[in-house]
């Protein structure tokens, strides 16, 4: 789907499950009270969401079901069909920004495509998945090719249970200070009430907005 205005001065493009489908309007509505500028917003439906959206494969956290390795697939796939789409069909303006962003581990994504190859002007990653093994080391390595950066969690959220999920606290916050040391890199933090389940879409357009308003 995409939603949003002919000759747009943003391209935001977002990996989408059923769930974040559900709190759409109110994610749309939410961007459009905080930044005035004309956007497109594609979502990207995802077929499998351990599978399509990790880098690489991963035991399990939670559950049986494990992570496998289809972000490459995922990322060209965006590259090769939503992108061309939209400048074919929507007309955004020449020189528009492109972000990439997204919730939990479609926020993982969206760090890890901007890390792997230039192309997107901002990430606005809510809530991202930045437990998942071997993703800071990866993000150390490999520069964050985008001009701004944004990170969230909920305060709740490095409360679980589960040991590895539990490291989120700290990795988000190791995380930021790496992007907020790198030069001409705008980077952001910010903490949310609630858990990991709160406010998904309130939590992802505010993502969205503060890219927008630094580009």
């Amino acid at each position: 789907m995409v939603y949003g205005d002919q000759g747009a001065a943003f391209v935001l493009i977002q990996p989408v499950d059923d769930h974040d489908m559900e709190e759409m309007e109110q994610e749309l509505a939410c961007i459009r009270e905080s930044i005035s500028a004309p956007f497109l917003l594609a979502t990207v439906p995802v077929q499998n969401w351990n599978q399509d959206l990790s880098p690489w494969p991963a035991p399990p956290v939670f559950g049986k079901e494990g992570f496998g390795d289809g972000a490459s697939a995922f990322l060209r796939r965006i590259q090769e069909e939503t992108i061309p789409h939209l400048q074919k069909e929507h007309a955004p303006l020449p020189q528009a920004k492109y972000i990439l962003g997204g919730y939990s581990l479609a926020g993982l994504f969206a760090l890890w495509a901007c890390h792997t190859l230039a192309g997107f002007d901002g990430v606005a990653a809510a809530s991202p998945s930045v437990w998942f093994p071997g993703f800071l080391a990866f993000a150390k390595e490999h520069p964050l090719q985008a001009r701004a950066v944004y990170l969230s969690l909920g305060d709740r959220e490095e409360k679980t249970r589960n040991p590895v999920m539990a490291q989120v606290g700290e990795c988000i916050r190791t995380l930021y200070a790496h992007y907020d040391a790198a030069p001409g890199l705008e980077a952001a933090l910010e903490w949310n009430p609630g858990n990991h389940f709160r406010d998904a879409g309130l939590r992802t357009a505010k993502a969205f907005a503060w890219v927008m308003e630094r580009l």
